[in-house]
Parts: C-alpha cells; sequence; structure tokens
C-alpha cells in the first residue's frame, strides 16, 4: 500500500511519501521537491506543474494559476469578483452558478470547474508519487487550510474522487505541521503532566495561519486557531509591483498593466527580488530586458525600502497573534516555543514582528517548505495498516462554532442550539433526541458568520425522513446523532426512532422533552480519539416486559455546495480522455524525439566511427537521407500522427542498423577469437602433458583424453578457416562470421573439454587406528602415523577436559 502525504498549495505543492526508512519529501521529473501548482493548456495536450510554469508568461491566456481559493465559491462571491481583475486567464459562471475557467485546449474552448483543475494537479502529483513509489497510489492525506469552510472542503475531497485517489483525510495545514513536530520529541511530559504549550505560525503564498497545540507524550490537541486568509506572499509581491509599475510609468512612460505578457514578468522578478532581500539588506537591482515596445526597464530596492511599503501589511501579522491568545486564554509565558513555516516568514521584518509579539526568539527546526507534506504522510501512515507507526494521538479543532436551527413540531417558534463551539475537539460526534410525530428539518449554519471568510453562513439543510407517531398516538422519540468528522466536514451521520411495543410509559410534557441537550454540554474528554458523546439519558423503562426498537431513518441532505454524482462521473470521464489524450501525445513526441535523436547520432558517427563501416556510395546517399529527414522533421513532418514517425526511423534504421553492427561486431570479434585462441591453448597443453605422461592427468582415461583432442583440432580448425575468410572482407561488408558464434564456439568447447580435465583423482582411504580402553594403541608402528597427524589420536587438552578414563585415574591419585 502506497502511504502518501499531498501539501497542495496556492503557488506551489510538496509531496512526502513513508519508507521503510521514514518520510521523504520526493522530487518530480525535473528533480524538483516543488511542483508549481499550475496547468497550461495546448493545442495537443496539457502540461503541469514545472513545464506548465515555464509557459506562464508566453501562454497566459491559457495558463492556469491560484485557483486553491476559489473551491466551493459561486461566480457571484465578492472575493472571486476582485480576484478575476489580477488573472490573466478568464472566470465564468458554471450553470450550477459555480467558478468556471475558459480556456483553449484541442483548438477548441472549453469550460472546467475549479474541481476539475484542481483534479488536474492532483493526477501530476499522483503520477510522480507512483513514479517514485513504482507502485499505484490511492490512499493519501491531504492539505488544507484550517480556516476552509465545509463548502470548500467538499469541493477538494470531489477534486480528489475525480482522480481516484481516497483521501483519508482532509489535515489542516497546522495540525499536519504540528504533527509533524511532536511525533519525534522524546522529551514531552508525561501524560499527567502539564503540557508543552507550542505556537505555529505559517505564512504562505496566499494565507496567514497560526495555532497554539499542547504536547504530552504521545498527544497532541489544538487549543486553537487563528488566520488572515488574505496576507501571505502574494501581497508582498503586489506591493513591488504596483511600486515598479508607478515608477515604469514615470521613468519610461510605460503601462505594464495594460499588457498581460508585461505584468506577470514584473510579478516574476519581484517574487525574485523579494527573496533576494530577505538575504541581502543592499539595494538590489531589478533589470528586465524588452520589457515593453522593445524597450529594456531597471530599478533598485532596498531592505529598508522594502519594509517601508509593507509597514500596512506587517501590522496586520499581530492580530491572528492576539486572537489565538484571547480564543485560548494563554499568556505568552506560558508558550514553550514558537515554530515557523512557509515561505513568507522568511522574511525578516515578518520574523521580527513574530518574535516581539511573543517577547522570545523563535524557532526554525522544521523544513518551512516541507513540514505540512510531511505532516500528511505521517497522518497517513498513522491511518495505513501497512506502517507501524509510534501511538500518537491528534485532537484537532473546530475553526468555527456550528448551530442547528429547526421548527417544533406544533408551533411556529424555532429552536436553536450550538451544537460545535469554536475549537471543539475534532473529530467529534454528539447524539441529540427530538419528540416528533412527522419527518422534520434540520438546519446547519455558522454561528458566527462575521468570523467566517465565506459569505454563505448556510451548511446545509437536513431532512430527517419516515419519521412518525407511536401506535397510541404519542410522539415517537428520535435521535439524531451529528458529527464533524475527520475531514473537518459537519454531518448528520445518522437518525433512528426508538419503538417501544407495548409504550407503557408516561412522557414528560412536549415542550421540556423537544429538546433534551440545549443545556447540557458534554464533558472534555482527555481521549478524543472515541468523541463521541450521548447528550441525552434515555428514560428508565416503568415496566420490564418492553421491547425497544430501532428503527434507522433516512435523511435528506441539501448541502450548500456539493456536486451531483452524475456531474461527478462525468468529470471522471472527462478527465480519463484527457489522461489518455496526454499519454498519446507523450507517445507521439517521444516518436518524433527518437527520429530527431537517430538524424543527429548518426549524422556524428558517420563522419567519425562508422566511417570504414559503409562503402562511399552509401555513405553518402544515407547522408543525404538523414539531412532529408531533418528537414521533413521541421516541416511538413513538424506535427505527425505517432506512425508517421515510427515509419520514418524503420526507413533510418534498415541502412544505420547494419553499419552499427559491422562496428560493433570489428569492436567485439577480435576479443572473441583472442578469448577462443587462450581455451584452445589451455586444452593442447592439458593434452600434450597426459601425453608425457603428468601424474596430474595419470587418472584420465585415454579415450576422454582422445575426445579433448579431436575438439581442439576441429575448433582450432575452423578458426583459422574462418580468420583467413574475415581477413579477405573489407570493413564496409558484412563479417564472415559474428561475435555471438565465436561465443557459442568457446562454450562448445568448454562443455566437450572441461569435465574431462578438471576430473578429481581418486580418493586413496586411510588406516584407522584402534583405540585401546587405555587411551590410543601406543603398539602402532611410528611410519604408519608419518604425515597422519592426529588421526585417531586425542586431541590437545582444552580448559582442564580429558578423556574418562584419565579422569577416574587422577582422582585416584588425589585420594
Amino acid at each position: 500500500m502506497s502511504v502518501v502525504g499531498l501539501d497542495v498549495g496556492s503557488q506551489s505543492c510538496y509531496i512526502a511519501v513513508a519508507r521503510a526508512g521514514g518520510i521523504e519529501t520526493i522530487a518530480n521529473e525535473f528533480s524538483d521537491r516543488c511542483t508549481p501548482s499550475v496547468i497550461s493548456f495546448g493545442s495537443k495536450n496539457r502540461t503541469i506543474g514545472v513545464a506548465a510554469k515555464n509557459q506562464q508568461i508566453t501562454h497566459a491566456n491559457n495558463t492556469v494559476s491560484n485557483f486553491k481559493r476559489f473551491h466551493g465559491r459561486a461566480f457571484s462571491d465578492p472575493f472571486i469578483q476582485k480576484e478575476k481583475e489580477n488573472l490573466s486567464y478568464d472566470l465564468v459562471p458554471m450553470k450550477n452558478g459555480g467558478v468556471g475557467i475558459k480556456v483553449m485546449y484541442m483548438d477548441e474552448e472549453h469550460l472546467f470547474s475549479v474541481e476539475q483543475i484542481t483534479a488536474m494537479l492532483l493526477t501530476k502529483l499522483k503520477e510522480t508519487a507512483e513514479n517514485n513509489l513504482k507502485k499505484p497510489v490511492t490512499d493519501c492525506v491531504i492539505s488544507v487550510p484550517s480556516f476552509f469552510t465545509d463548502a470548500e472542503r467538499r469541493s477538494v475531497l470531489d477534486a480528489a474522487q475525480i482522480v481516484g485517489l481516497n483521501c483519508l483525510r482532509l489535515m489542516n495545514d497546522m495540525t499536519a505541521v504540528a504533527l509533524n513536530y511532536g511525533i519525534y520529541k522524546q522529551d514531552l511530559p508525561g501524560l499527567d503532566e502539564k503540557p508543552r504549550i507550542v505556537v505555529f505560525v505559517d505564512m504562505g503564498h496566499s494565507a496567514f495561519q497560526v495555532s497554539a497545540c499542547a504536547f504530552n507524550k504521545g498527544k497532541l490537541k489544538v487549543l486553537g486557531t487563528a488566520f488572515d486568509p488574505f496576507l501571505g506572499g502574494k501581497n508582498f509581491d503586489e506591493k513591488l509591483v504596483e511600486h515598479f509599475c508607478a515608477e515604469f510609468k514615470t521613468k519610461y512612460k510605460l503601462d505594464a498593466k495594460s499588457k498581460i505578457r508585461a505584468l506577470l514578468r514584473l510579478y516574476q522578478e519581484c517574487e525574485k527580488l523579494k527573496k533576494l532581500m530577505s538575504s541581502n539588506s543592499t539595494d538590489l537591482p531589478l533589470n528586465i530586458e524588452c520589457f515593453m515596445n522593445d524597450k529594456d526597464v531597471s530599478g533598485k530596492m532596498n531592505r529598508a525600502q522594502f519594509e517601508e511599503l509593507c509597514a500596512d501589511l506587517l501590522q496586520k501579522i499581530e492580530v491572528p497573534l492576539h486572537s489565538l491568545m484571547e480564543q485560548t486564554q494563554l499568556r505568552v509565558e506560558d508558550v514553550s516555543a514558537v515554530e515557523i513555516v512557509g515561505g513568507t516568514t522568511r522574511i525578516p521584518a515578518v520574523k521580527e514582528k513574530i518574535a516581539r509579539f511573543f517577547g522570545k526568539d523563535i524557532s526554525t527546526t522544521l523544513n518551512a517548505d516541507e513540514a505540512v507534506a510531511r505532516g500528511c504522510a505521517l497522518q497517513c501512515a498513522i491511518l495505513s495498516p501497512a506502517f507501524k507507526v509510534r501511538e500518537f494521538s491528534i485532537t484537532d479543532a473546530v475553526p468555527f462554532a456550528i448551530s442547528l436551527v429547526w421548527n417544533h413540531d406544533s408551533e411556529d417558534t424555532e429552536g436553536v442550539h450550538e451544537v460545535f463551539s469554536r475549537n471543539h475537539a475534532a473529530p467529534f460526534s454528539k447524539v441529540l433526541t427530538f419528540l416528533r410525530r412527522g419527518p422534520f428539518e434540520l438546519e446547519a449554519f455558522y454561528s458566527d458568520p462575521q468570523g467566517v471568510p465565506y459569505p454563505e453562513a448556510k451548511i446545509g439543510r437536513f431532512i430527517v425522513q419516515n419519521v412518525s407517531a407511536q401506535k397510541d398516538g404519542e410522539k415517537s422519540r428520535v435521535k439524531v446523532k451529528v458529527r464533524v468528522n475527520t475531514h473537518g466536514i459537519f454531518t448528520i451521520s445518522t437518525a433512528s426512532m426508538v419503538e417501544k411495543i407495548p409504550t407503557e410509559e408516561n412522557e414528560g410534557s412536549s415542550i421540556e422533552a423537544d429538546m433534551e441537550c440545549p443545556n447540557q454540554r458534554p464533558a472534555e474528554n482527555s481521549d478524543t480519539d472515541a468523541n463521541e458523546k450521548k447528550v441525552d439519558q434515555p428514560p428508565e423503562a416503568k415496566k420490564p416486559k418492553i421491547k425497544v426498537v430501532n428503527v434507522e431513518l433516512p435523511i435528506e441532505a441539501n448541502l450548500v455546495w456539493q456536486l451531483g454524482k452524475d456531474l461527478l462521473n462525468m468529470y471522471i470521464e472527462t478527465e480519463g480522455k484527457m489522461i489518455m489524450q496526454d499519454k498519446l501525445e507523450k507517445e507521439r513526441n517521444d516518436a518524433k524525439n527518437a527520429v530527431e535523436e537517430y538524424v543527429y547520432e548518426f549524422r556524428d558517427k558517420l563522419c567519425g566511427p562508422y566511417e570504414k563501416f559503409i562503402c562511399e556510395q552509401d555513405h553518402q546517399n544515407f547522408l543525404r537521407l538523414l539531412t532529408e529527414t531533418e528537414n521533413w522533421l521541421y516541416e511538413e513532418g513538424e506535427d505527425q500522427a505517432k506512425q508517421a514517425y515510427v515509419d520514418k526511423l524503420e526507413e533510418l534504421m534498415k541502412i544505420g542498423t547494419p553499419v552499427k553492427l559491422r562496428f560493433q561486431e570489428a569492436e567485439e570479434r577480435p576479443k572473441m577469437f583472442e578469448e577462443l585462441g587462450q581455451r584452445l591453448q589451455h586444452y593442447a597443453k592439458v593434452a600434450a602433458d597426459f601425453r608425457n605422461n603428468d601424474e596430474k592427468y595419470n587418472h584420465i582415461d585415454e579415450s576422454e583424453m582422445k575426445k579433448v583432442e579431436k575438439a581442439v583440432n576441429e575448433v582450432m580448425e575452423w578458426m583459422n578457416n574462418i580468420m583467413n575468410a574475415q581477413a579477405k572482407k573489407s570493413l564496409d561488408q558484412d563479417p564472415v562470421v559474428r561475435a555471438q558464434e565465436i561465443k557459442a564456439k568457446i562454450k562448445e568447447l568448454n562443455n566437450t573439454c572441461e569435465p574431462v580435465v578438471t576430473q578429481p583423482k581418486p580418493k586413496i582411504e586411510s588406516p584407522k587406528l584402534e583405540r585401546t580402553p587405555n587411551g590410543p594403541n601406543t603398539d602402532k608402528k611410528e611410519e604408519d602415523l608419518e604425515g597422519k597427524e592426529n588421526f585417531g589420536a586425542e586431541p590437545p587438552h582444552q580448559n582442564g577436559e580429558c578423556y574418562p578414563n584419565e579422569k577416574s585415574s587422577i582422582n585416584m591419585d588425589l585420594d
């Protein structure tokens, strides 16, 4: 089974896998561990990752990036409308009101949903992991920002489903970082001791997140999270871009914003400049050749100026930090360590702000780029049966308070109850009990819409069906289980109606019993792995003979954002077709490249090592054919079917392969003849020694040795004939014999001669010595034992041991 963690970021992605040696971040086909979150669409195929980023400027309108935050949002969402202005590609509304991305693909206009675009990126990450692990990848853990709402999370899960990934858990970025930090720590306090509090701060490309976590041995609990979803490296880049746009307008009279390609180039250069300023405080240049209207532009910036430009952004850093400390009721002195991750935390001013707030040095023990992916891979390993991981319990937190609202059975008034408070332990289940005579509806929503970075407070509407009154007309007791699952998504997982036969109990007033849980809260459970509490207390039976039946009830869920089954299946089918098209295009390109490679390689060698192995006339004709093929490749052969390139290669190989073989044979043949000659000499010498009565071979039968002599004479004659025939051939003619045939002759000779010449001499048995009761037979003559030391004699005495009869004699002496 595969164990993979995917950190899917706004700007780039990282893949971590679990191996026998631990967690490893893997590299893509460009030997880069960072894969850009970019997809480019062409007339024949899609390119994803590094190759797509390289096309971002040349194919700006058809290259999609920074799409992560469009998940689960409507096209009319104010955030989408604001982002739309800064993009090089077109955003349009989908039929379901979602965000559509319009591109030209396969020379046709296509409209893709955000789920499809993310699925394309996941396809690339899946392929990279499979190439690295050399096995299929299905199970994975994918990271999401802790502030993602249910709608956004469901959208990401749909994207994973499109590419056939089984997402075991959508893991909050900060929880993944905390797991990566805590699981390796050997010095954490015991379970009965005061936990160690660590604050994690992550500023990536598009968002700023912080969380406070409590660590004990083998246990992690997220105490609280805070965030600014609109503060990240992108905003710092924008400040630089705005500055240089204004400067170029004044200095060169160029409006960079009027041309998207110029603006994208400026963004890339500003990002490089920002990174350089993190390690250099001196003036740094920014130079772009042929920026616009064939004009070169230049500017400069230093760290002090940059910090001045970004003063308002730096001020925003403290807001989430204050919010976190307020929520968790922590004081700065309670925090043991502050760990920072994310690319933007490398900006010195950002580090300084965080350090000043906590009044202590910040720690950078985690890999700023890879910590999230590694944490996801660890979580996947914990959830997978394929790996044995140190026991480590993870309790996450609910980022936004969630409430339920319902109508009373016979009244117009509504009942409201907050089922999960902010920072409540997750995953977690609660059971609520209602008294009803018929089907009823529950609506889930975020209790504090202002605190949620999403325009829709509603989560979904749930209809509990098939509810009926008891046989005596009384209300039925309906138990509803509400849950925040492992993905951080709110669901009403089950509903059941309690039927009692016979019903002989006296029920309380309908107003009191209508909802039993509003004023009862479950006690905090330190072991949140079970994370399931019943909030109601079942009434005691009045009489012992009562049959209780729980009837499962169907629930109809109408969620704010969910792809329909038919649409999802269509997306799965479309992605499959695109993967196949990419594969076919790759094969076509590989076939084309093979022809081009063959042309260059052969032309080079025909004027070098292969020159002697082709006659002058064929040499000229072949060179002409190679040149014609090269011209064809760059003209009418530029865009042909795969088979056209395969046929072209075969045409060239018909002439080229015999030349190549002659060269190889000329290299190998002398070596093979030399080896054959050595074997012949060896066996001829053995035969001569036998004839000279050499005692080494006097045990071999003469008839056997005659076989050796015959084989040697036959092979020697064959070799001489072949060598003479070959000497008459020129290098540009096919050889008389191939190296493989000579190799076979050597094997044949060895098989005939080797068993004869390596026959072992028959063994001569040594005389046995008899032992007397008192030790060895000393009457034996000395010469009998010559050269046969220790035959039948006693071994030297070791560790005071001796033969039994000797031991008894010693005992007698002692007596």
